[in-house]
């Protein structure tokens, strides 16, 4: 593989993970999807990393799949926390309306990150994260030996999927900020749908909501709380460094 573009969205960090993991056997560039404004052309190939959401997609994907070039080949690689719930047909399905060219498509697991709900116990996340090296590794051999699979055509979520979606913008409506803010930004910074702003002298949340939860996870004082319930099954993940998620990790000449 040559000329490789990995495209991620991540908000807690397990794809960027995966991005990395993947950019360290195949080397290319790194390019974080929601800053991402280009086609893939200027790749010979592109890998997406993405999370699972509701049995489908995350916003920032998505809205990308529709612009990508259909002369691209395009692997993909979705990992989710609860259950696949055939996403990835749903992703494949939802590419082919573009004619896009997906050679490929891998799930696996990583640690749960909604966690505003119910959160797996501490030992079972680690447990999780301990083994994601061996998954993330098949994944790889799979495509260096070009043992390249598509989803078998099967009974997706898509209805349940749409609904979700439509619905995210209302997770903003319930999220606020405590006294414990320091009105730092980094909130309103990280935003990948730019949902929060401090114009007012305090956080306040729009209603573009793409239910990522990163600003929940990542305010450095956890003064972010969904319900005004204090839940503090906060998750970043440990194998990334935290600031590096959001940016674009390019070739050096």
């Amino acid at each position: 593989m040559e000329n490789i573009g990995i495209l991620y969205f991540s908000s807690t960090g397990n794809s960027l993970y995966i991005a990395q993991k993947l950019r360290e056997r195949f080397g290319g560039e790194i390019r974080y999807i929601p800053s991402y404004t280009g086609t893939g052309s200027e790749y010979d190939e592109i890998i997406i990393v993405t999370p699972i959401y509701s049995y489908g997609l995350p916003v920032p994907v998505y809205d990308m799949l529709p612009r990508l070039s259909c002369d691209i080949a395009i692997h993909v690689v979705q990992n989710y926390g609860g259950m696949v719930g055939g996403a990835d047909r749903l992703f494949y399905e939802y590419a082919m309306k573009f004619g896009l060219n997906i050679k490929s498509m891998y799930t696996l697991k990583m640690p749960e990150n909604f966690t505003v709900f119910m959160s797996p116990p501490k030992f079972y996340r680690n447990m999780i994260l301990r083994s994601a090296d061996k998954r993330i590794a098949k994944v790889i051999a799979a495509l260096e030996e070009n043992r390249f699979a598509l989803p078998r055509k099967k009974r997706t979520k898509e209805k349940k999927y749409l609904k979700n979606k439509s619905n995210w913008h209302i997770i903003g409506d319930r999220l606020s900020a405590t006294d414990k803010c320091v009105k730092c930004g980094k909130c309103a910074t990280l935003c990948p749908a730019h949902n929060i702003s401090l114009d007012s002298g305090s956080v306040e949340f729009g209603d573009k909501c793409i239910a990522c939860l990163g600003c929940f996870h990542r305010c450095p004082q956890k003064a972010i709380v969904y319900k005004n319930k204090d839940n503090k099954k906060r998750y970043v993940n440990p194998l990334v460094n935290e600031n590096d998620i959001g940016k674009d990790f390019l070739q050096v000449d």
